[in-house]
């Protein structure tokens, strides 16, 4: 296997877009190398533990409303493209992600991090749900078989956060800048919310590399 380690933000609208991509490729070659791991990167780690009303927050980061609209306006258009159900306007607060991104962390170690992180980003995206509210994230976890009681009293606690955190600053520091960030076999970094037919041709490529050299 090769190892395709993911820096994201689960309020990232275009690690929402490009994990969609992604999975259309893996899809669609069952047999793909790659073991993915998901990497906590924060856009907004100073962001209070409550969040913020998003218009407040938007209208504040891109200097006014309409300035705020035409910045999102390549996200939504490149949503639909990529077939995705994406509900900007249901979305009211913008939320610390440090919980959901030790929820994320939490679901690796039960082999159920794919599916949190989809269950995130639909619940952000599609739902409009505050994740960064604790009962939310309880729910999430419920939802894709983790134990929401053990889960609820991790979060209550300070479980992890260092670490995430510690993880965040250690990606900056070795040139993250921006997220989704995919390392593959961490040698090879591609940014950027990359289109499903690039996908397929490195798996094509890796999966040819794989059997060329157990073949020698």
């Amino acid at each position: 296997m090769i190892r395709l380690d993911i820096f994201s933000d689960p309020i990232c609208p275009w690690c929402y877009i490009g994990k969609s991509r992604l999975d259309r490729a893996l899809e669609a070659r069952p047999d793909h190398p790659f073991q993915v791991q998901w990497h906590p990167f924060q856009l907004n780690p100073d962001m209070p533990k409550a969040g913020m009303d998003r218009r407040s927050y938007l209208e504040a980061k891109f200097g006014g409303q309409d300035s705020a609209v035409k910045a999102y306006l390549p996200v939504a258009t490149e949503a639909e493209a990529s077939g995705l159900e994406i509900n900007l306007e249901a979305i009211k607060r913008t939320p610390n992600t440090l919980d959901a991104h030790r929820l994320i962390h939490w679901a690796g170690i039960e082999l159920k991090q794919n599916a949190a992180v989809d269950r995130l980003f639909r619940a952000y995206f599609i739902d409009g749900k505050d994740i960064g509210n604790t009962q939310q994230l309880v729910e999430i976890a419920s939802a894709i078989g983790m134990n929401g009681d053990v889960v609820a009293r991790l979060l209550a606690s300070d479980a992890d956060m260092g670490d995430i955190q510690a993880r965040d600053a250690d990606a900056r520091a070795k040139g993250v800048q921006s997220v989704p960030t995919f390392v593959i076999a961490n040698q090879h970094v591609v940014s950027g919310a990359q289109p499903t037919d690039l996908w397929s041709q490195v798996i094509d490529e890796l999966t040819a590399q794989l059997a060329k050299d157990a073949a020698q």
